[in-house]
């Protein structure tokens, strides 16, 4: 089995524990406050990492350190704004927004580029805006303020995956995965000092959401994350995220009681098909542009048959 086959294999399995994220956060919301259960998360994540891989991180550079510390405040925000998201929405909802993150990422990378995004792209984003549109808007044509912030940690979260492809291709990933976690932790710690009152999780239900958030979710999920993506491509990490949503959705319907109304249904299918013709439009480009190597191999040759270019 190829690097690329086991990456997507992984990614699948991350995207589970990440739909079941949702409820791990709604579970501890009933206990924690915001900044509090996020500074939880990722402290017991980042200690539980760490002693596993500790000796990657005695071995990381400080341009790693640097680079885990925005990958961190970035993380940070992502996580902060879908916990105080999930205060104010269904556990669904925020699993189908949070999915714009596979919209949001070749349209960064085409801003970034100074080109407009491709037509299917274009397509795709269209798409999820009408899908956003049936499953937030209410009969006053508002937003719900968790789904606004669901919407911010998404394209948060693009930034972070674009960031860590490129972080990951240059030094350690699984240090770079470990260390980002510590230093969200750290940030979200300050902030819960700061405007809130840090405490343990005081119940059963609580104690069962900050673990399963820290070595489900976090501890394994983002060290894998970042061990996978030096694998495969951004667009090919976005693919798999759109499983995420279902996953979430799926597990709010069973474990959660959720339920999805017609409304919601249609706005998600769109949602979730505004990101496949994104993301495979994308996919597809990325696929047919030639690598180095690629043309590495064709200028050798020429030069063997020819003896000059």
């Amino acid at each position: 089995m190829s690097n690329r086959a086991k990456a997507t294999i992984l990614l699948v399995v991350v995207n589970f524990f990440w739909g079941l994220s949702y409820i791990f956060m709604k579970m501890g919301l009933d206990s924690l406050q915001t900044f509090n259960l996020v500074a939880l998360r990722c402290i017991i994540a980042f200690l539980i990492a760490g002693l596993i891989f500790y000796k990657y991180l005695l071995r990381i550079s400080i341009q790693a350190v640097l680079a885990s510390t925005v990958l961190g405040f970035l993380l940070f925000t992502v996580f902060s704004f879908v916990t105080f998201g999930l205060s104010m929405t269904k556990a669904s909802n925020a699993g189908f927004l949070l999915s714009l993150t596979v919209v949001f990422v070749p349209v960064i990378q085409s801003i970034l580029l100074k080109s407009l995004p491709s037509l299917p792209i274009r397509i795709g984003l269209l798409l999820t805006i009408t899908g956003i549109g049936f499953m937030t808007l209410n009969s006053t044509l508002s937003l719900n303020p968790g789904d606004v912030l669901c919407v911010i940690s998404a394209l948060a979260y693009a930034i972070h995956i674009l960031v860590i492809e490129k972080v990951t291709k240059k030094h350690e990933a699984i240090a770079i995965g470990v260390l980002q976690l510590g230093i969200a932790g750290f940030i979200a710690f300050i902030f819960s000092l700061i405007f809130e009152t840090p405490s343990l999780p005081s119940n059963y239900d609580a104690w069962i959401a900050i673990l399963g958030l820290a070595i489900l979710c976090s501890a394994f999920g983002f060290v894998c994350q970042a061990v996978a993506q030096k694998h495969t491509t951004p667009t090919q990490t976005g693919l798999m995220f759109s499983l995420e949503p279902i996953f979430a959705a799926m597990l709010a319907v069973i474990i959660l009681g959720e339920s999805l109304s017609i409304k919601d249904f249609t706005g998600a299918s769109i949602i979730i098909i505004g990101v496949l013709v994104a993301t495979l439009a994308n996919n597809r480009t990325e696929i047919s542009l030639p690598n180095e190597t690629s043309i590495n191999e064709k200028y050798q040759v020429s030069k063997n048959e020819n003896g000059s270019v």
